[in-house]
């Protein structure tokens, strides 16, 4: 049976559990990566009719696409012109697409969806529909957005929580798909959920227990089509949020959303600080993480939560707001101090953020591959003193300016890799026309020259970093970009970092 566009709509409202009815639900499902991959598979499971399309034709994604088709796709669809136009789902059209967070809104086929009035919903929102199940445990969201610090902040956040005695798990972009923990034979009290924008753009019922939105920074304009509507995107992250909507003190930009986000009635505003907090933030008191939040007596006491030494040898300002935004998530769920301070002591960073790779002849080597954005790279700069600095790669259409400038004084040397790095370039020549800029080039000279691999540009980048570096310098390799032009992702791009570093340690001593 096909049914009206209003009774479809109908239905999807009724959509609000893992035990409702889905069966026959007409749905296409765009990506066959990670999300979608979980997606379709949910959706198969729940009874619904789905098709999934992509554009990748690796023998990866065969082996998905083949994978998909055994436990009940109707069709799974690959290659460039699969994207192009919206399929049809047992011969109409779907009642609903779900689509991969990487997918922009006017991509071809989401545009045609929007323009046939179908739903589009992404896997963070299915997720949150079915998270409900007869017979089992509901766990709670505690959701973590923000241009960086995301994955540090719900890896804290799922280290305090376990420390507390507490089922609870790290899920969404920081890796583990929020449908494949739903699905687990697990019954969760919490779920960490690190939310990227894209993935918020895509969800409009999520209530969660506590969120919050670390810092903003220009960053993926041109996904969103401008910073405001990035902006927008991240705030979503507070609406109807049921105990408390945590802020950055330091940021208006934070407060403001908080202010406009329409929550649930007696839900709190929090702020945190990496200086002395007011009432009902908390913050950081002579070298102390402190709560002047979630205590009775905040007016005139605070509850010491850790120490910044718990954090770890070296703790950045940044790593100390992380802190302190992951513990004012688990306060709002009820998490004690003492749970608070063990959650930091065993808490390990994850690779590539701020990582040292090694140390010789008084030179330090630091992996800093999730800096993908030029605020990144800033709290990056500012843990060191003379730098020599490995940059560039895809801009995303942000600016360098404020950046260069702010930094200039402790750069020594620039090593700029990308296919083009020419914004940084020219903001580098603006704000530090002093600094020696050492580009590797992105293409081999001669008759046939091509481009050159991702480890070959790193191995390069290395040697030129090395010949600038003496005594107490600091190799860091913080792009300010994203690595897709030349690396397949920002882990490989830092792998190929480390070991370049080590095998030209190896050869040189």
């Amino acid at each position: 049976m096909t049914r009206t566009s209003s009774e479809s709509a109908e239905r999807l409202a009724s959509l609000t559990s893992w035990d409702a009815d889905w069966s026959g639900l007409r749905v296409v499902v765009a990506g066959i990566g990670v999300s979608g991959f979980a997606a379709a598979d949910t959706l198969i499971e729940l009874g619904a009719s789905v098709v999934v399309v992509d554009a990748a034709t690796s023998e990866r994604a065969h082996a998905q696409a083949e994978t998909l088709r055994i436990v009940g796709a109707e069709d799974v669809l690959l290659g460039p012109d699969a994207v192009e136009r919206l399929p049809k789902v047992d011969g109409a059209w779907p009642e609903l697409v779900v689509t991969s967070p990487g997918w922009r809104p006017d991509q071809a086929m989401l545009a045609e969806a929007a323009r046939r009035d179908i739903a589009v919903w992404g896997d963070v929102e299915l997720a949150w529909r079915v998270r409900t199940r007869r017979g089992r445990k509901t766990a709670d969201w505690l959701t973590i957005t923000g241009t960086n610090g995301k994955t540090t902040t719900v890896g804290m956040a799922e280290s305090m929580l376990l420390a507390a005695g507490l089922k609870a798990v790290a899920v969404g972009n920081v890796g583990k798909p929020i449908l494949d923990a739903i699905r687990e034979p697990v019954e969760y009290d919490a779920f960490a959920v690190e939310l990227s924008s894209f993935q918020l753009h895509w969800a409009n019922s999520l209530s969660p227990v506590a969120s919050v939105v670390l810092n903003v920074a220009e960053d993926h304009v041109d996904w969103h089509g401008s910073y405001e509507s990035y902006l927008a995107d991240k705030a979503r992250v507070y609406a109807n949020t049921q105990k408390a909507c945590i802020y950055n003190a330091e940021q208006i930009e934070t407060e403001r959303m908080v202010e406009d986000a329409d929550v649930v009635e007696g839900c709190r505003a929090v702020g945190f600080t990496t200086q002395t907090p007011a009432v009902s933030m908390l913050g950081v008191v002579d070298g102390l993480l402190v709560d002047r939040a979630f205590i009775e007596e905040r007016r005139d006491h605070a509850a010491e939560l850790g120490a910044i030494t718990d954090i770890g040898p070296v703790a950045p300002r940044h790593m100390v707001a992380n802190a302190l935004a992951a513990a004012a998530l688990v306060r709002a769920y009820g998490v004690e101090p003492a749970a608070i301070k063990r959650g930091l002591q065993s808490y390990m960073p994850g690779d590539h953020r701020i990582q040292k790779v090694a140390e010789a002849a008084g030179v330090t080597w630091v992996n800093d591959s999730k800096a993908t954005n030029p605020h990144a790279a800033s709290a990056s700069l500012a843990s060191f003193g003379s730098v020599v600095w490995i940059a560039g790669g895809l801009s995303k259409g942000v600016a360098y300016d404020q950046l260069v400038a702010e930094h200039a004084r402790r750069l020594k040397a620039v090593v700029l890799i990308g296919a083009d790095s020419s914004e940084l370039a020219e903001a580098l020549a603006r704000h530090a026309p002093s600094v020696p800029v050492l580009p590797v080039p992105a293409r081999e000279t001669g008759e046939n020259g091509g481009a050159i691999a991702g480890d070959e540009v790193m191995a390069q980048a290395v040697a030129l970093a090395a010949e600038r570096a003496a005594d107490g310098d600091t190799v860091l390799m913080a792009p300010a970009a994203a690595s897709m032009d030349q690396f397949d992702s920002y882990a490989h791009r830092g792998s190929a970092f480390m070991a370049a570093v080590r095998e030209h340690l190896s050869k040189h001593g």
